[in-house]
């Protein structure tokens, strides 16, 4: 048995046991505590992908998606979202979860998008598992872990001949007087996956009326660049001196997965920043060598702006959480210290931010 099967082995027998708390490393060369956070409560396995976070009444809350059950026999199915709460950034405790409550979301729910507005949490979600039917959907709450549906629900999918109708990934901001959708899709032989983008009046409640396609003739980011692969998705967007900028995954899952940046104006018409990642996937052996993905970008009340992400080394049988703080200068994002370096799967205490719930 190699070295990394027994470390999993040893993980999966004992995560349960001594998992239960949160806990941080710091960089080797003393900067920020790295994060480094795997949900095990629903497979025995560190398992959280899809981050997005909040400052929420004082409080941090990250919502991120969980999978399956192992344990078939459990009364939850489905995939789901987690609710995570911290005080730094760094040590997270799961609080909640957001689990399919309509037959919509019968077979599972994922990838949230968290927005804070007029004292609430709005969630956007994506339904799971239903193919070119998955759509968008809406959720608000007063607390930020129990959430009322929208009665509308799915709010969105795409029309257009250049994608299948399958909308996944939301991520919504508001950008002079109007609220943009930005959604994940694929072309009609369900190969390709591309940005798209809808908008809404700046005074809208989300309803699936409001929404209306952009996106009609064409996708606004399709991959074109080599490591791009076959995939664009997850984007993430924040503004920056009148500028929007678009953290983007670019590949499908541990091909390997990698952020990108393009940055617009207008919020429909893109340009890349590079040609190059802007986070790359890990070197062989590091944390994060089969991918860093799925990005969420987040500006704390402080100014300072974090870059949240996915990432494995086991081509996808794991996946942790981690952030890095991206830094600004004229010609936009960048980071000082790339979060690519340190051996993981040890599975020591002192390792990773582990919480079962």
């Amino acid at each position: 048995m190699s070295y990394r099967s027994f470390s999993l082995l040893i993980a999966a027998i004992f995560a349960p046991l001594f998992f239960s708390d949160l806990f941080a490393q710091p960089h080797a060369d003393g900067s920020d505590s790295k994060m480094m956070f795997g949900d095990v409560s629903r497979t025995g396995m560190p398992f959280s992908k899809d981050p997005h976070v909040i400052k929420f009444r004082g409080i941090y809350l990250m919502y991120y998606s969980i999978p399956s059950y192992r344990d078939v026999s459990n009364p939850v199915k489905g995939w789901g979202i987690g609710i995570a709460e911290s005080r730094d950034l760094v040590n997270w405790k799961k609080i909640g979860e957001v689990t399919p409550a309509t037959d919509y979301e019968g077979k599972g729910l994922c990838a949230p998008c968290a927005r804070v507005i007029k004292g609430k949490v709005h969630l956007f979600y994506q339904t799971y598992g239903n193919g070119e039917k998955d759509a968008i959907c809406h959720a608000w709450s007063e607390d930020g872990i129990n959430f009322l549906r929208d009665e509308t629900n799915p709010v969105f999918h795409p029309d257009g001949a250049w994608n299948c109708g399958r909308a996944i990934d939301a991520e919504v901001i508001k950008h002079k007087g109007n609220y943009y959708l930005y959604y994940a899709t694929r072309d009609p032989d369900y190969k390709i996956q591309m940005q798209g983008v809808a908008m809404a009046p700046g005074t809208s409640d989300f309803k699936r009326q409001d929404w209306k396609n952009l996106s009609i003739e064409s996708p606004i980011l399709k991959p074109e660049l080599p490591w791009e692969k076959d995939c664009i998705e997850g984007a993430s967007v924040i503004k920056k001196k009148g500028k929007l900028y678009m953290f983007y995954a670019g590949a499908y899952n541990n091909a390997p997965q990698q952020v990108g940046v393009a940055v617009s104006t207008d919020a429909v018409t893109w340009k890349r920043l590079s040609d190059t990642p802007f986070l790359a996937n890990g070197k062989p052996g590091e944390w994060n060598s089969s991918e860093s993905g799925h990005p969420h970008i987040f500006k704390d009340t402080n100014g300072r702006t974090y870059l949240f992400f996915q990432g494995n080394n086991d081509n996808g049988k794991t996946w942790f959480i981690s952030k890095v703080e991206v830094n600004w200068n004229k010609k936009g994002p960048f980071i000082k210290n790339q979060l690519t370096s340190g051996r993981l799967l040890r599975f020591a205490r002192n390792d990773l931010n582990v919480y079962n719930i």
